[in-house]
């Protein structure tokens, strides 16, 4: 009986390599792989023809689906490679991890354990990581290697000694001395007693299971671990010590699907435990070590593709002196062929001549890669993920990725259930897609304009949100009327009525508009009422551009207007510096929202509650201002009363940083009035120049800020209306413009076809 220990790096191509070819050789009758049991029943699906890596392996409680973990696999991870080497061969294969219906309630015990600790912090992460069986980058001992050998970290050393490189069995057992002896005598890993525990029970549960293949009798065994294991696993521990450890651990109910991947979220600055740096790369040496291309040669290829696609310089002579210059960094570096080291060393200094900034794309297009993988549509999952992927399919939204716009046309029907999807999943919490805020997407276009980009991630979050429903719209609605009954302020309800809207959900429609009512007839925080009222606007307003049926919030508006024309002025009044800002721009959002609800009778309460504050002798003198401006605006003040205003907040008597205040508020960050207006240009450029040096001063600031905020083009024409000084620009008689009629005429026919309008 022979058993064979193959110690690997996760996801290292080089080891993908050397471990097919020591099967061929050694053509084990068993295989026991580091991973988790719970997985051994999806095994079937990885010759499947739609399956494509990377993909994960996500193992998750159904009774708390906050714990979870994710076993990812690339095309050139050996433990894949030894997946599908037995699935071909019909040898036998068996994951010997520590079951995660263990690992998992030790989990859990762990974070309550925190908890009662300490009450007021919380776990940052709610999603447990496959552990890589190596160390972390902090604290990685393969660095004493490293050093020795002469090269600045672990990192750098493993890729040149094992992934750049292929050699066979004899690779494994230069990797088993190596590791073994650096366990035994490197310096203790730091790491928490939790992470101690749990790699020796761990350790322990892998050697019961090789103990237990021994006993079945079979001839050939191949053990494929976490190199960093090794050492555990052949080392001295006796069966009756192991079970000792084992027994009585806890357990929580555990199930296993197949999720696709990215190489984003493979990548070590993602995060996961047993990641990489550079899967992009991987794969690239994965694929020349299939096809025997020079992986120089295709690598320079590619980054050019990419350069040329940007329109940057990179000729045929550019990549021939960036492939002898990495050729010569890897002979004097005395290594056998160009590392990714050297070849971004020779594409920084040949194709951008050491501008380091522009080949940052190269890192995330080609070292990283935005690979997404696949996975077969039986494979078991959850009703929900189910008809999210119907869906996808019916609407024609593939998940990618990559970052893709999206712009939809709701007229059309198909945009218009796109919309509702993406909405409807917003609603769930997976924010696949996210709406752009300007441009055409604006609310009162036809237009949407979306930003979807895949993550893994989303998955997981599928099966949390499956607790609401089997299909996406009953779980975002019901997930709407669990909110409605724990949103406390009165915008984020109407916030969510807006949201559920344009979901088209009836059902939860109603609910959040039944509980935003009833929230703001118990409401007296005038702030919130304000708040409230945009949202609710634009679905009144443009509710029926998407089809949905606007008219059942229209009440609830109306109501909210009533109320908070009623209570402005007293909110208005005894308020600081700070408070009247925020009111500012929650008054100025109201104000629209009225305006896009234009109806007499709450266009007319609105109005009588600015004049009430307009007058008000106890409101911030900024809301005052305010106030007299969007009467003016509305043409419910005259220029003349308006005038009156200004002469009274203005004059000689007002205290000088209450009179900057007003002035702030009345300008509203608009010059239009001070340009277009003679009167009130004068009255302020009186009110200037009437001040004392010391009253100067301390009003400078304030309005410095007011004129900050118009736009330069409007800077600029009042720097000129300044210079003018007293003198009023005299109006000229415009004459009668001298017209080429000839030449007008031959604009008219590209002009008729431009509007389609006939000849």
């Amino acid at each position: 009986m022979t058993v064979r220990y193959y110690g690997i790096r996760h996801h290292g191509p080089g080891c993908a390599r050397s471990l097919l070819r020591a099967l061929q050789d050694f053509a084990p009758e068993l295989l026991l792989v580091e991973g988790p049991p719970e997985g051994e029943a999806l095994l079937p699906y990885v010759l499947a023809p739609e399956m494509r890596p990377p993909v994960a392996l996500l193992s998750h409680c159904p009774d708390e689906t906050r714990l979870a973990v994710y076993h990812p696999f690339a095309s050139f991870s050996p433990e894949w490679q030894a997946l599908s080497w037995a699935a071909k061969q019909a040898v036998p294969l068996r994951f010997i991890d520590l079951p995660l219906v263990h690992s998992l309630a030790l989990e859990k015990a762990r974070r309550e354990a925190e908890a009662e600790t300490d009450a007021e912090s919380e776990p940052e992460a709610e999603v447990a990581e496959a552990d890589s069986g190596e160390a972390s980058p902090s604290q990685d001992p393969l660095d004493w290697l490293a050093h020795a050998a002469g090269y600045a970290d672990g990192e750098a050393w493993w890729n040149h000694m094992v992934e750049e490189r292929g050699d066979g069995e004899d690779l494994f057992a230069a990797i088993n001395e190596a590791m073994t002896t650096l366990r035994a005598e490197a310096p203790a890993r730091q790491r928490s007693e939790f992470e101690e525990g749990r790699e020796a029970l761990r350790e322990a549960y892998m050697r019961q299971c090789v103990r237990a293949a021994e006993k079945e009798g079979h001839a050939r065994i191949a053990v494929i671990c976490g190199a960093w294991h090794l050492g555990g696993l052949q080392g001295k521990s006796t069966a009756k010590a192991d079970a000792a450890l084992l027994k009585g651990l806890p357990k929580l109910k555990v199930q296993s699907t197949w999720v696709p991947w990215t190489y984003r979220h493979l990548a070590a600055a993602s995060g996961y435990g047993a990641g990489v740096q550079s899967p992009g790369w991987y794969e690239h040496l994965w694929q020349c070590s299939e096809s025997g291309a020079p992986r120089a040669v295709g690598w320079l290829s590619r980054v050019a593709r990419l350069m040329r696609e940007r329109e940057l310089d990179c000729s045929s002579a550019h990549l021939i002196e960036a492939a002898r210059l990495a050729d010569t960094l890897a002979a004097l570096r005395e290594r056998p062929a160009p590392g990714l080291e050297e070849l971004h060393e020779a594409c920084r200094t040949v194709l951008t001549l050491g501008d380091e900034t522009v080949l940052r794309f190269i890192d995330a297009e080609l070292v990283v890669g935005d690979r997404l993988g696949g996975v077969p549509p039986d494979v078991p999952t959850v009703p929900l993920q189910r008809d999210l992927e119907q869906a996808q399919k019916s609407l024609r939204l593939k998940p990618e990725a990559t970052q893709k716009t999206l712009d939809l046309d709701l007229r059309k029907a198909n945009d218009l259930a796109r919309s509702q999807l993406l909405h409807r999943l917003n609603l769930l919490g997976v924010d696949w897609g996210t709406l752009a805020k300007l441009g055409r997407s604006s609310r009162g276009t036809f237009h949407e304009l979306w930003t979807l980009q895949w993550q893994p991630e989303y998955a997981l979050a599928l099966i949390e949100a499956s607790q609401w429903g089997q299909t996406v719209a009953q779980a975002a609605s019901a997930r709407v009327l669990d909110r409605c009954a724990r949103v406390e302020r009165l915008e984020e309800l109407s916030a969510l009525v807006d949201q559920v809207l344009l979901a088209q959900l009836p059902e939860a429609t109603a609910a959040a508009a039944a509980a935003l009512e009833a929230r703001a007839a118990l409401t007296g925080d005038t702030q919130q009422l304000l708040a409230a009222l945009a949202p609710l606007a634009n679905v009144y307003r443009y509710g029926n551009v998407r089809q949905t049926d606007a008219a059942l919030v229209s009440h609830v508006l109306d109501g909210l207007i009533l109320r908070a024309a009623l209570s402005l002025p007293l909110a208005c009044s005894a308020v600081d510096d700070a408070a009247a800002e925020g009111l500012r721009n929650k008054l100025l959002g109201a104000h629209a929202a009225v305006g896009l609800r234009d109806g007499e009778a709450q266009t007319r309460s609105w109005q009588q509650a600015l004049a009430q504050l307009a007058r008000s002798a106890g409101a911030h003198h900024l809301l005052q201002g305010v106030a007299t401006r969007l009467l003016l605006d509305a043409a419910v003040w005259s220029g003349e009363e308006a005038a009156q205003a200004i002469s009274l907040h203005l004059s000689s008597g007002a205290e000088p940083a209450q009179a900057a205040a007003w002035l702030d508020g009345f300008l509203n960050r608009n010059a239009v009035v001070l340009l277009h207006d003679a009167s009130v240009w004068r009255l302020v450029d009186d009110w200037l120049a009437g001040l004392s040096e010391e009253h100067f001063v301390r009003v400078l600031p304030l309005v410095r800020r007011s004129f900050a905020a118009f736009e330069p083009g409007e800077r600029r024409d009042l720097a000129q209306r300044a210079a003018q000084g007293a003198a009023q620009p005299q109006a000229v008689a415009a004459g009668a413009p001298a017209w080429d009629a000839a030449r007008a005429e031959l604009a008219l026919p590209l002009l008729r076809q431009l509007l389609g309008v006939s000849a």
